[in-house]
């Protein structure tokens, strides 16, 4: 197992921990954007033996798990997955409390609230405690969900604060705690770099979803407002999107809203993997980090879409999937 891990479990409400540390074999930590949980598969001895004994998990007995590296604590969750095999090894995959905004079902009617304020009654709702909450700036005139998960409700509502603002955000959970940060003051200042600590990397680049106009109509079909490139025209064609903005807006605010969607939409789709980077413990799903590959012109801050973060062998490494947003140079 790699150097400084330590794995802690115990049962809910059980009082305290039972330290695992000694049966661990590996330990995979991951996230990605989009979902609401991120997740640590285990990969424990399961065998009587010399100085140990088996650790006795049934994840049907709500066992739950923290874990840390080098003392600062990465993870706290709930075991949701087992197997076992005839090598005697028990392979057990943990959820953070995001989680519970997924498993959890309700309708959601709001009227004149915030993506932040929707936030907050989801996780009330469900008894999730939150840490700290970004305010976004938009206030959603009506959002009603049927019959749908909490992590659903939240979703619709930062996705209609990044339509009308611009400003992407992000769920992640920090010591127990749901916590609603904006991406742009998520920006680390590690370097990732060929030559220092980048060995292998996979870059793609594709214009398949790229729009070279905006056209905002009401609800009748009047054009409200209008936003094209010309310069990228003439390279690739005329390719447009037509949306109906929120009806509140007024008419700065609408083509400011054009403007910043044609921002977002002429943007060829970009992304690079990382493979086989020594780890780094703060580097996660939604956070920015620069990157510096010569060879294929980067030179920028890329966001962290997804990553996977091995522990195993004395060592920690990790894999990055990263992506390219007009809020980041």
């Amino acid at each position: 197992m790699a150097q400084g891990i330590n794995l802690t479990v115990y049962q809910n409400g059980g009082g305290g921990g039972l330290d695992i540390t000694q049966l661990v074999q590996s330990v995979t930590w991951a996230g990605r954007r989009g979902s609401p949980a991120r997740t640590l598969s285990v990969s424990l001895l399961d065998d009587d033996g010399y100085w140990h004994e088996r650790s006795g998990i049934d994840v049907e007995d709500g066992w739950q798990c923290l874990f840390r590296y080098n003392g600062e604590e990465l993870f706290r969750g709930i075991f949701m997955n087992q197997s076992a095999s005839q090598s005697k090894t028990l392979t057990l995959k943990a959820y953070d409390n995001g989680i519970y905004l997924s498993n959890n079902r309700d309708t959601f009617v709001y009227e004149s609230k915030t993506a932040d304020a929707v936030f907050r009654d989801v996780c009330s709702r469900f008894g999730l405690p939150t840490g700290d909450v970004a305010s976004c700036s938009y206030t959603i005139p009506d959002l009603t969900k049927k019959k749908t998960t909490g992590w659903d409700a939240i979703e619709d509502a930062l996705s209609l604060e990044f339509d009308n603002t611009g400003t992407r955000f992000f769920v992640v959970s920090d010591k127990g705690s749901l916590c609603l940060r904006k991406r742009q003051e998520n920006i680390l200042q590690w370097v990732l770099e060929t030559g220092a600590n980048v060995s292998k990397y996979k870059y793609t680049k594709s214009i398949e979803n790229v729009r070279t106009r905006i056209k905002l109509l009401s609800g009748e079909g009047t054009v409200l407002a209008q936003a094209s490139d010309p310069a990228l025209e003439q390279k690739i064609g005329i390719m447009q999107e037509i949306d109906t903005p929120d009806e509140t807006l007024n008419s700065a605010q609408i083509n400011a809203l054009a403007k910043s969607m044609l921002q977002e939409k002429k943007t060829p789709q970009r992304t690079l993997s990382l493979t086989n980077l020594l780890g780094i413990p703060d580097v996660i799903a939604g956070v920015g980090v620069f990157i510096i590959i010569p060879h294929i012109d980067i030179n920028r801050t890329l966001y962290v879409d997804s990553d996977t973060h091995t522990f195993k062998d004395n060592l920690h490494t990790m894999s990055l999937n990263l992506s390219w947003a007009a809020d980041a140079a």
